[in-house]
């Protein structure tokens, strides 16, 4: 398979919705140009979840490899859900994979009482949006990789413990430790 590139030429990008329902089948039977329609179709929303879980580090990256994933595992799917779900939970567990199998992150889950002084003040800025994305990308990986699961992609803490390996307490720590950092930095 080539290696579609993140940034393409002038090429319009169908929405998720207008990709024929055959796409999938001839994709998987190795139909490259069916792989490429699912890939523009979907590539929006998935960088957008892999960079927001990662605060933007190896988003790129990252979001390749999920779609390598995707051509290794599309034989797989069953219909069970809609592809666009199925294609999100895939995107979810390569970010969380890659979270696991990185010694730097396993250092994720910061204890003591001066977490909340490790973040600098906040920047004052008219662009609330901005705002949210730059205190979203100092939070610690764990408290991050929670906050974004919990409240941004709506999984319950019981979903969370069973996809990183905690605890649910730890998922419901880390996320009200994520909201504290983040209301201080939004001040």
């Amino acid at each position: 398979m080539e290696a579609l590139a993140l940034q393409s030429p002038v090429v319009p990008v169908p929405a998720a919705s207008a990709i024929p329902l055959d796409a999938v089948a001839r994709a998987a039977k190795g139909d490259a140009r069916a792989f490429e329609e699912l890939y523009r179709a979907h590539l929006p929303r998935v960088h957008s979840l892999v960079r927001r879980m990662t605060a933007g580090r190896d988003a790129d990256e990252l979001t390749q490899d999920v779609f390598v994933r995707l051509w290794q595992k599309i034989g797989s799917f069953r219909g069970d859900s809609s592809f666009s779900t199925w294609l999100h939970r895939l995107a979810v567990n390569v970010v969380i994979e890659r979270f696991r199998t990185d010694q730097v992150r396993r250092k994720r889950l910061h204890d003591g009482e001066n977490i909340f002084e490790m973040l600098p003040a906040p920047a004052q800025t008219r662009d609330l949006g901005m705002d949210f994305e730059a205190a979203l990308e100092k939070l610690p990986d764990g408290a991050r990789e929670i906050f974004v699961l919990h409240d941004v992609e709506g999984y319950k803490h019981h979903e969370i413990a069973t996809l990183l390996e905690i605890s649910a307490g730890t998922s419901k720590a880390q996320l009200h430790r994520a909201r504290m950092m983040l209301r201080k930095h939004l001040k």
